[in-house]
């Protein structure tokens, strides 16, 4: 398909993206403010030769999800916080059977039902640490609606190539605001499909990784035959209660992942290079932060922002950096200090300053330059 424009909103261009990515096949199920993800992809999924699917409810969407996935079909479900709060196991699950998927959060307030209507970044811990056991995953936090669709098609490399759940989490202001969107040439966009098996099937052990930690995958129905359990397993994928399968296998699982950090991660430096104050932000105070920084570079104050576009897994080396650069370091989030507490083991001697903000609305650009005032 050529290039495309469009005037839109995010949880459209996050659509565009996984259609863009190769996506073709949807489970979900309704909840605002990420229903117009799964709107847009009950029109346009039909017409790719895709399947769309609502369920009953949030478990049955996510381990649809799963299952697609294990069929070669490239996969992802939307929702928002309530319903990720159901999904947990089910990334546990996936986690453990190396199962690509991108799990698409557009963040709304909390705890419980909250603000349905309003964002927040209330859930970045949740993507973190929801489900139990060790455990590395991958999330991305795009800031406008082209990064909507950009980070959702890297969200399906990012998933494919280490065979692992990958959360888009993306604040309810990015979500529903409408900008303008750049779909580019089908050819012009970088795409990843997992790695298959080559060997023959008698020789396929089906959870032997490559050097790179990570196994090729075969799929369910082709020659290959094979089990898949969120049990313990060994390399052929039978259930052990033995230590060392246990040790090596969930070592394997985080490693596959931290080794990569560099690759993973995703960032924007803005006039840091002689900054003596950094913002670090993510999602929509990221773009408050940076009308304050120029504002602040007017007044002749020094400051520059680091904004994350990948939260996890966390650039820890980055922001130690970083910190010796700078003399002090301001951490403004739409909730009660969620990246503030990964920042600041990182930051040594610099003081760390949290804007903690977790209401509907994120930090001003004001308010913001006010901090920054406070503690040139």
């Amino acid at each position: 398909m050529p290039k495309r424009e469009m005037f839109t909103m995010g949880d459209v261009a996050c659509a565009e993206g996984a259609l863009a990515a190769g996506c073709r096949y949807f489970g979900g199920y309704p909840i605002t403010p990420a229903t117009e993800i799964a709107e847009w992809m009950s029109q346009r999924m039909p017409e790719l030769g895709g399947a769309y699917v609502q369920y009953e409810d949030e478990i049955a969407s996510i381990t649809s999800v799963i299952g697609a996935s294990w069929t070669g079909a490239k996969a992802m479900t939307a929702t928002s916080g309530p319903g990720v709060s159901l999904m947990l196991e089910a990334i546990g699950l996936a986690v453990m059977t190396e199962t690509p998927l991108v799990l698409v959060n557009i963040m709304r307030g909390g705890p419980s039902t909250g603000q349905p209507t309003r964002g927040q970044q209330g859930d970045v811990m949740q993507a973190k640490w929801g489900s139990h056991g060790d455990y590395q995953i991958i999330a991305l936090t795009p800031a406008s609606v082209q990064e909507m669709f950009d980070q959702t098609v890297k969200a399906f490399n990012l998933a494919e190539k280490y065979r692992t759940p990958v959360f888009v989490l993306a604040d309810e202001t990015v979500g529903h605001m409408r900008e303008r969107l750049v779909i580019p040439d089908e050819k012009d966009i970088e795409i990843v499909n997992r790695k298959q098996p080559t060997v023959d099937p008698e020789d396929y052990f089906p959870f032997k990784p490559d050097d790179d930690l990570v196994p090729p995958m075969a799929l369910f129905g082709s020659k290959y035959q094979f089990y898949a359990t969120g049990l313990t397993h060994d390399e052929r994928g039978y259930p052990t209660d033995k230590e060392r399968p246990q040790i090596e296998l969930v070592t394997r699982l985080n490693n596959k992942i931290l080794n990569n950090i560099d690759e993973i991660s995703e960032y924007e430096r803005f006039m840091l290079d002689d900054a003596e104050i950094a913002v670090i932000a993510y999602g929509t105070p990221s773009r408050s932060a940076k009308k304050a920084i120029k504002s602040a570079r007017e007044e002749g104050i020094k400051a520059g922002l680091l904004r994350l576009k990948t939260v996890w897994p966390f650039p820890a080396k980055l922001v130690a950096d970083l910190a010796t650069q700078v003399n002090q370091i301001i951490v403004p989030e739409q909730n009660l200090g969620q990246v503030y507490h990964s920042v600041r083991p990182e930051a040594g001697t610099t003081p760390v300053h949290l804007m903690a903000k977790p209401a509907g609305m994120p930090q001003l650009p004001s308010e913001i330059l006010q901090t920054i005032r406070q503690v040139s």
